[in-house]
């Protein structure tokens, strides 16, 4: 009877507080409430777990409308998501109302830590939430792929490390695949991700085929020990096949045919290119390009595989191209992925302030210093 009767007193204060119009006095309640509930919520029954719902609903419900101008009550609700957050008989309505606040003081203990969230709860938030609590979700220990992929889906760079930081948060092949894209521009993302035991062996070789020397340098030496023979064999590996692709030249006879053939017939176009860009046509999106800006294969090939994703711009714009196919260009490039989009907008800028004559004049440029052999020594 003891936890009984502490309950129904609690909730006659914290009505009486409610109806003196006291925040203040609701403020001090919120903290004494979840210490009393946080201590004994193992041993309530039904009736308790639904009386402490009720009073934790009123209580909050008095200190959100003071919130907006008052600290203390800021503080008062950042305090009582510090204290729910990890009790897992915690209501769920309250840890939702909280895991939804704009104020991250107060969203991010429960986004952290509470088990009262599902997959569902954390997926909805991961969709809609800014930077702050999506880092709040990835840093949560365990985590589902549907929510992994949620956070990645926004694409800011620093969810993807955490969670590529989180042992306990699973990726999806599909989210493993969006990492590697943004790990192109990324050394220490490629490291964190080159590591991870659960990366897939087909794509840690992608990874490594895409990094740079010193990526690869700084992959094997934070490699844990039992992973440290798959990453030296990967790396061997990923350097063999770099070799051959520089070795062989890809086949764009047929490219170069199909291209000469839609030019005879007037439909070589910013349209076509741009459906070779989307459906991920290497060779006819080179092709393509190399005749609309009137460059060649020789000149645009190593700009498509360059690391740095400026340098396609100018065979791009020399050719007249809408932004929409500059996009699908950039983004159907070899090993790089999709663009990111704070890089997508700075490219946008660049490609809006260069001048056709300006991009006509370097591929002019390009194109010489192609054609001239080295001097002998």
């Amino acid at each position: 009877m003891g936890d009984v009767d502490a309950s129904r007193t609690i909730a006659d204060e914290v009505e009486a507080a409610i109806a003196a119009g006291s925040a203040d006095r609701c403020c001090a309640m919120a903290g004494r409430v979840a210490s009393l509930f946080a201590a004994s919520a193992g041993t309530f029954d039904l009736e308790q777990h639904a009386l402490f719902a009720d009073i934790f609903e009123r209580l909050v419900n008095t200190i959100e409308l003071r919130a907006l101008a008052d600290a203390s009550a800021r503080i008062a609700l950042a305090e009582l998501s510090a204290q729910l957050a990890p009790v897992s008989q915690a209501p769920v309505s309250i840890i939702r109302r909280l895991a939804h606040s704009e104020d991250i003081a107060v969203a991010g203990p429960v986004l952290s830590e509470s088990p009262r969230l599902t997959a569902s709860d954390l997926t909805e938030l991961a969709e809609t939430k800014g930077e702050k609590h999506l880092l709040a979700i990835a840093g949560r220990w365990w985590l589902q792929e549907v929510v992994s992929d949620a956070l990645l889906a926004r694409r800011y760079p620093s969810v993807s490390h955490r969670l590529m930081k989180n042992p306990g948060a699973r990726i999806s092949a599909a989210g493993f695949v969006a990492i590697i894209g943004q790990a192109v521009g990324d050394p220490d993302l490629a490291v964190i991700t080159g590591i991870r035991t659960d990366l897939p062996p087909d794509l840690r070789l992608k990874l490594l085929r895409g990094a740079t020397e010193a990526v690869r340098a700084r992959l094997l030496s934070s490699a844990p020990p039992h992973l440290y023979e798959e990453i030296r064999a990967a790396i061997a590996a990923a350097l063999a096949g770099t070799a051959r692709d520089m070795s062989r030249s890809r086949d764009f006879v047929g490219a170069k045919l199909t291209t000469a053939r839609l030019m005879k017939e007037g439909s070589l176009s910013d349209s076509t290119l741009h459906e070779f860009a989307i459906q991920r046509r290497y060779e006819e999106t080179i092709a393509a390009l190399a005749e609309l800006s009137k460059s060649s294969i020789e000149v645009v090939r190593p700009l498509m595989q360059s690391l740095r994703s400026d340098g396609i711009l100018i065979p791009c714009k020399a050719a007249g191209l809408r932004w929409e196919t500059v996009h699908a260009v950039l983004d159907s490039r070899f090993m790089s992925g999709a663009t990111h989009p704070d890089e997508l907008d700075k490219l946008r800028a660049k490609y809006n302030a260069l001048t056709a004559e300006e991009a006509h004049r370097l591929l002019k440029l390009w194109t010489v210093r192609l054609d001239t052999p080295p001097k002998k020594p």
